[in-house]
């Protein structure tokens, strides 16, 4: 009989589906240093900063410490996954907790080079290249982590997208 377990409390669900839209936004539906990407920048900024604040005080699976696998997490896990076992974490796998800090940081590095770029005084290239080669990565990681959340979805009989919208798993 399955079990439901709640897991994504609402301020992170929130925070998620609000980068979710903010990351679209700049990505696909606003002109590089128009005021619009700006502003929604600094949005996506300040989820960032509350996302991370909330993972030192909100509730136990928000916890940054929950998004920071052991080496050996990491690679039990794709064994599992080459071998066909399955093992259904409560919070975060260990690869997506590594694919949130590799979003993080992604975002957080987009933010300040998006800020820098946003300032009047002039900068090098070299920020705008950065930014650019910075949302390339992050256009990739967030693909790649579509598709692992569909894959592991199917693979382990969890709905994890649907986890993140009502904050409960529905365990096998």
């Amino acid at each position: 009989m399955p079990k439901v377990v709640h897991v994504w409390d609402m301020l992170v669900r929130l925070i998620h589906w609000g980068l979710v839209a903010g990351f679209v936004a700049l990505a696909f539906l606003t002109r590089g240093g128009g005021a619009w990407h700006v502003a929604i920048g600094y949005l996506v900024a300040g989820l960032v900063a509350l996302r991370l604040a909330w993972g030192i005080v909100g509730p136990g699976p928000a916890r940054l410490r929950h998004l920071l696998p052991q080496p050996a997490a990491v690679i039990a896990q794709v064994q599992d996954m080459a071998t066909g076992r399955s093992h259904r974490d409560l919070g975060h796998s260990a690869l997506g907790g590594l694919m949130g800090i590799n979003l993080f940081l992604t975002l957080a590095g987009l933010a300040v080079t998006g800020h820098v770029l946003a300032r009047p005084a002039a900068v090098g290239d070299w920020v705008k290249d950065l930014h650019g080669a910075l949302d390339s990565w992050a256009i990739l990681s967030v693909l790649a982590h579509v598709l692992g959340v569909v894959l592991e979805s199917r693979r382990l009989g969890v709905n994890l997208a649907r986890s993140m919208v009502t904050g409960d798993k529905t365990l096998p």
